[in-house]
């Protein structure tokens, strides 16, 4: 594994880590949608996939020939990044230890992490957080760290609990995704729901608007 992260030390490419330890808070969901995202607005992009269950992979497998191009780095197996890439986003195992963690923060220029409502979801982040914040680059301020607030239903109970846990903790939460079966739908066809055209699902795609400018602010400076 470790010679596969090093592979992660590229030039003039702006790598997104999609990580958090709790299992099951959308990593992957993420990480297609930023993907799918970049592609469409015309970034050679590519989707690497650190989880032995390769989800990621196995989505862009499913995508249309007709969509917007991805490309596919399986860094299990130490496959070669192609140095085209502009962006780089790439899917985390949520049980790859601290120290894994450490070395994945140490090469990426971001570290995106989904946190979903339940009290089992915090205490998983938590202890997620707690990793992140010995990592000295993070206390320094040299890596960013954004948080998602992901499947979330309003005016829910789960939901003002989850907004407690965020404001408790010292990253930024950019955004709230909503929970819907759109997001299954999507990933069920090999794509996203920024490759659907039309008003009907603007709504949904409007929630990543602060993400993918926060993004962009750290990719431009």
């Amino acid at each position: 594994m470790t010679d596969a992260i090093c592979a992660l030390i590229v030039l003039d490419m702006f790598v997104i880590a999609i990580a958090n330890t709790k299992g099951g808070s959308g990593k992957t969901t993420v990480a297609t949608h930023l993907a799918a995202n970049f592609a469409s607005r015309g970034f050679t992009t590519g989707l690497a996939d650190l989880d032995r269950q390769q989800s990621a992979l196995s989505w862009l497998e499913r995508r249309p020939l007709g969509a917007a191009p991805i490309t596919g780095i399986n860094l299990s197996k130490d496959d070669a990044i192609p140095k085209s890439i502009d962006r780089l986003v790439v899917d985390v195992a949520a049980a790859m230890g601290k120290g894994v963690v450490k070395e994945i923060v140490d090469r990426a220029d971001m570290v995106v992490v989904p946190v979903l409502p339940g009290a089992f979801d915090e205490d998983g982040t938590r202890r997620f957080i707690g990793h992140l914040e010995k990592i000295k680059e993070i206390r320094k301020n040299k890596r960013e760290v954004a948080f998602i607030a992901n499947r979330v239903r309003l005016n829910t109970k789960a939901l003002s609990r989850l907004e407690t846990f965020l404001e408790d903790l010292s990253f930024p939460v950019i955004t709230r995704l909503r929970d819907t079966q759109h997001y299954n739908n999507t990933a069920a066809d090999g794509i996203s729901l920024f490759d659907i055209p039309g008003a009907r699902l603007e709504p949904y795609r409007a929630e990543w608007a602060p993400l993918l400018d926060f993004i962009e602010s750290k990719a431009r400076g």
